[in-house]
């Protein structure tokens, strides 16, 4: 059977399309990709189709080209939004969590999640004196296009869609330095009184990540309206866990020009943490508080009553944005200019909603100019862009370049020919100094090693030491609540 045969098949089994739509469909993928051929049994249909549209000179054989093509011919078997949206709600019908197994495992059918690219994503989790962190070394998303980064130079900027977030990427095409959308599909869901979406990551960093996103392209804001949607969210989907990045460079996310928030269906190393100091909040007796035993500075607020529990958020996170402690570096601003937020983050244990209010700040000095806050030198090597809402929970996301860089660091500790990097040379010899590192062994260590070290990165991004000066700093910042 002909390749084209072949994914009209796929399409019109779907149910996107129906039997009397044969020709329509076939015309349709011969726009994309010109003349039929033969499938060949090394390459799938559709890498067969994509191939074949290189050899007909319907598009480049680059990155980009191929991307848009790929997603252009997986719209084929992807319905409507208006279409897609009745499914999920007769979905939601039955249970909310019918209506996310329902959108997710379409959302990988239709390969707009990358499962193919996720794969390719090291991760194991690794025992510290904070429990068992997560560390994944991200492969899937490729690499930029070298005809993009060309391109880049010389264009102007395009204005549409405003960014990566809005919901006006549903079924766009893509262009180079702009990802291909063509199979994207957005649920519309209210929070509050204001439309939003909910869809998945593509390249999905744990089980379900998903992304809620205002239908309005403004700001990330971190405020008393935070939690309460947050609270929203949580009864819509009581089976995930949703959290927002903060709201300022350097402790925020990589979109802060978008609201959203993340959530989905995993269990973080932060929410299994116990706490290391109960807090009492006399007004807010409804409210379980305490101190997480956590490398970042963390209070959780655990209840039932959704009004206590916002009201008592919105007093911390008043209190914070207005707090200075100059013995340990906190200082609320710099002129006008603020420096402090939290990182929200709640999760549900049946009707008990636990809220972890992480504080942040993103204070700079001669000492520390990237962050006082922030990764620091002696584990920039391993780790040094921003800390968001996945590693605050305790789930590292390091950088592809260190698949080969720790395999000359490996072949360093076993005295072996190797390119270690110099920035790795220093880190290198202390562990090796006072680690018996064999063959057998090295993997072990080096993921142990890694966790360490992620977890120093933790400490870094903690505004409260785990030491002396850090609980009394601590206790002087709980006291004025």
């Amino acid at each position: 059977m002909k390749a084209i045969e072949q994914f009209v098949n796929q399409v019109i089994e779907s149910g996107t399309y129906e039997e009397m739509d044969r020709f329509y469909v076939a015309n349709k993928i011969r726009g994309f990709v010109g003349d039929d051929d033969q499938l060949r049994n090394d390459q799938s249909v559709k890498d067969q189709l994509i191939a074949l549209a290189i050899s007909n000179q319907k598009i480049d054989d680059s990155v980009t080209a191929k991307e848009i093509l790929n997603d252009q011919l997986m719209d084929l078997v992807t319905p409507t939004p208006a279409a897609l949206n009745r499914q999920f709600q007769a979905k939601y019908a039955e249970s909310p969590q019918a209506a996310t197994n329902f959108f997710y495992e379409f959302c990988k059918a239709n390969d707009y999640i990358k499962v193919a690219a996720i794969k390719k994503n090291v991760e194991f989790s690794n025992e510290t004196k904070y429990g068992d962190l997560e560390i994944t070394i991200n492969l899937s998303k490729p690499e930029k296009d070298p005809k993009m980064i060309a391109a880049d130079s010389n264009s102007k900027d395009v204005k549409y869609p405003m960014c990566q977030l809005c919901m006006e990427n549903e079924g766009y095409l893509g262009r180079l330095g702009y990802p291909a959308r063509s199979n994207h599909r957005v649920i519309r869901i209210k929070v509050g009184d204001e439309e939003w979406g909910m869809q998945y990551s593509p390249y999905a960093y744990f089980n379900e990540h998903c992304i809620f996103l205002d239908s309005v392209h403004e700001p990330m804001k971190t405020n008393r309206q935070t939690i309460t949607n947050l609270i929203d969210i949580e009864n819509q989907f009581p089976e995930y866990f949703v959290g927002s990045n903060a709201d300022l460079p350097i402790v925020g996310g990589s979109m802060l020009a978008h609201e959203h928030y993340q959530g989905g269906k995993h269990i973080f190393p932060m929410m299994k943490a116990d706490l290391k100091q109960k807090l009492e909040f006399p007004k807010f007796d409804h409210v379980q508080a305490g101190i997480v035993n956590w490398p970042m500075s963390d209070i959780r607020l655990e209840s039932n009553d959704t009004d206590q529990l916002v009201d008592l958020a919105e007093q911390i996170m008043n209190n914070w944005k207005q707090y200075s402690d100059e013995t340990v570096s906190i200082k609320a601003y710099t002129g006008e200019t603020s420096h402090h937020t939290v990182t929200p983050i709640m999760h549900r244990d049946g009707d008990t909603f636990i809220l972890d209010l992480v504080l942040r700040d993103n204070g700079t000095s001669a000492e520390f100019p990237n962050g006082i806050f922030h990764p620091h030198d002696e584990v920039a090597h391993i780790k040094k862009e921003n800390i968001g809402l996945i590693e605050v929970m305790g789930r590292a996301i390091l950088p592809a370049r260190l698949l080969t860089e720790m395999q000359e660091v490996k072949r360093f500790w076993l005295n072996e020919d190797n390119q270690i990097e110099e920035m790795h040379l220093a880190w290198a010899k202390e562990v090796q100094a006072r680690q018996t590192i064999t063959a057998k062994n090295v993997d072990e260590i080096l993921h142990q090693e890694l966790a360490t070290v992620f977890a120093q990165v933790l400490e870094n991004a903690g505004v409260f030491k785990d030491d002396d000066q850090g609980k009394q700093a601590w206790n002087r910042f709980i006291d004025q609540l």
